[in-house]
């Protein structure tokens, strides 16, 4: 199959960061490269990363954000196709080879996403958590020339929202973007996190991605 490259963002992810990576491993079709962005940890991010093995790929920067953090991941990818994972969730184990036979098959469809099912931090996955469609980073697989010419992500005020704008100027360059029924993915609930506490600050990050696209929209009139 295509060869692929995993690029994880990852922010003070100690509790979690190792699940992730076992999760890329555990892959029915494995990837030829594993990029995890450490944005300035204050905890044993990295240290846990680098003990994982040489093969993954460690970059270490200043805190800028997560779209910084993934700026970084993309800068570094030698690849064909890009599959995005936030480090606080999961993949099942036949989410990139479902994913990659979907592109391979459809050369016209520039990414592929799926549907993730949550589970509450501590506790085990039994399968009843809520179950949605989520064009999300987790779920994304790409291709790489396209994910280049969307341009940079940029951090949104509360920390929310930078990928909501990017993926949304992907739409507008015209590329078919294409969402699995299948839950391929489980989705991490932890309190405190970003999107878990949608705080004032976090909403206005929502809303800053809504009007860059409607400014764009305006510019394109």
């Amino acid at each position: 199959m295509t060869p692929y490259s995993v690029i994880i963002p990852a922010y003070n992810s100690e509790a979690f960061i190792a699940d992730a990576i076992a999760s890329v491993l555990a892959q029915t079709v494995g990837p030829s490269e594993i990029i995890v962005v450490d944005d300035g940890s204050t905890d044993r991010t990295g240290e846990i990363v680098a003990a994982m093995g040489a093969d993954i790929r460690l970059i270490r920067q200043a805190n800028k954000g997560s779209g910084e953090a993934t700026n970084a991941a993309l800068a570094a990818v030698t690849t064909s196709m890009i599959a995005g994972l936030d480090s606080d969730d999961i993949w099942l184990p036949h989410k990139m080879e479902t994913q990659l036979r979907v592109l391979q098959s459809n050369p016209e469809i520039a990414a592929c996403f799926a549907r993730t099912r949550q589970f509450h931090h501590g506790r085990p996955d039994d399968g009843s958590g809520k179950v949605a469609d989520a064009w999300t980073r987790t779920t994304m697989v790409i291709r790489t020339e396209v994910a280049l010419l969307a341009g940079p992500l940029s951090d949104p005020p509360g920390g929310v929202g930078e990928f909501v704008d990017w993926i949304a100027r992907v739409r507008e360059g015209g590329h078919r973007l294409h969402l699995l029924p299948e839950v391929l993915a489980l989705r991490r609930v932890r309190p405190g996190s970003l999107t878990h506490a949608r705080s004032a600050a976090t909403e206005r990050g929502y809303l800053f991605a809504a009007r860059r696209s409607i400014l764009r929209h305006r510019t394109s009139a």
